[in-house]
């Protein structure tokens, strides 16, 4: 089946979230982020608008990531982008990191999808901008453990394990942030 609409927006790996409506959500069977056939089977060569990918990443060693956002770029309209959350390395939490840690129990609900690498923004940025991105972040924290946000629109893709919409996070202290970037096609690729 391919897509053709003029706005083909994607989610990656969406499991049981649908936090973002009139958006395809896929799952690893559909879309691998390391098997392209599956991407030529859904999709044409720059046709997507948007790609959404929360706390998948992770998942992948540093060159499985290299190797899907260069297949992700390849499927990216030029200006497309990939809105990218990852748990965040440099979030100053001793919870939260033994959570988050390579090979560590993982999220609740996945426990066998253990972690292969743990971010920072410096890591992330690195990675997207070797495969050819424009990146901005929206969320962080820096090498002090401080929370940077950014302003950012939902209605370009909902990360649910966010400052902005996790119901966890409201209150005074951060719970379960995530590092959250952009990351841009340019318009000649």
């Amino acid at each position: 089946m391919n897509h053709t609409q003029t706005e083909l927006k994607v989610v990656i790996g969406a499991g049981e979230y649908r936090n973002n409506p009139g958006w395809l959500h896929t799952q690893e069977e559909e879309v691998d982020l390391l098997n392209e056939t599956t991407w030529k089977n859904m999709f044409k060569e720059n046709s997507i608008s948007a790609i959404l990918a929360e706390h998948v990443w992770e998942h992948l060693t540093y060159e499985e990531g290299l190797q899907a956002a260069k297949t992700c770029m390849k499927y990216l309209k030029p200006f497309g982008y990939i809105r990218c959350a990852v748990p965040d390395g440099y979030f100053p939490d001793e919870t939260y990191q033994s959570i988050v840690q390579i090979g560590g129990p993982g999220p609740e609900d996945h426990p066998a999808a253990s972690h292969k690498i743990v971010y920072n923004y410096k890591l992330l940025i690195e990675l997207f901008e070797a495969a050819g991105f424009e990146v901005s972040l929206l969320e962080y924290c820096d090498e002090n453990g401080q929370f940077h946000q950014y302003g950012w629109d939902g209605a370009d893709g909902v990360i649910f394990r966010s400052k902005k919409f996790d119901p966890r996070n409201q209150a005074e202290r951060l719970v379960a942030p995530s590092l959250i970037i952009d990351a841009f096609k340019r318009g000649n690729r």
